[in-house]
């Protein structure tokens, strides 16, 4: 059985990005000008801002997931192979490929959480 304090950190990390995300998403719609120019308008209704609000905590949840779905996975491979190295050296090369494919699941995340983003 996995014990929850081995995913402490990335826990938190995960919620530490949702955090931001909450507290940054009213300033999306923040607007740039100088005065007396004509500012942009923020959002038309407290709709918009609830969308703006659900794309950051999805965008958070993107890499917390990933975050921590690709620890699990390069935990098991970096267990099994550290002792399939102990037994068999050559095996180094498979064994780093295997370790490297799951952080496609983190870049997968980042690249969600950045479409996320972009329509906030």
């Amino acid at each position: 059985m996995v014990k929850v304090s081995k995913f402490k950190g990335l826990l938190f990390l995960g919620l530490a990005l949702v955090a931001v995300g909450c507290v940054l998403a009213p300033f999306a719609f923040a607007a740039e000008g100088e005065a007396g120019a004509a500012v942009a308008a923020g959002p038309s209704s407290t709709g918009d801002g609830l969308k703006a609000l659900g794309l950051a905590i999805g965008a958070g949840i993107a890499i917390a997931g990933a975050g921590l779905g690709t620890g699990r996975a390069q935990a098991g491979v970096g267990a099994g192979g550290s002792g399939a190295l102990a037994e068999k050296p050559e095996l180094f090369t498979n064994i780093l490929i295997l370790f490297a494919i799951p952080e496609t699941i983190v870049i997968l995340g980042f690249v969600i959480a950045f479409m996320l983003y972009g329509k906030i």
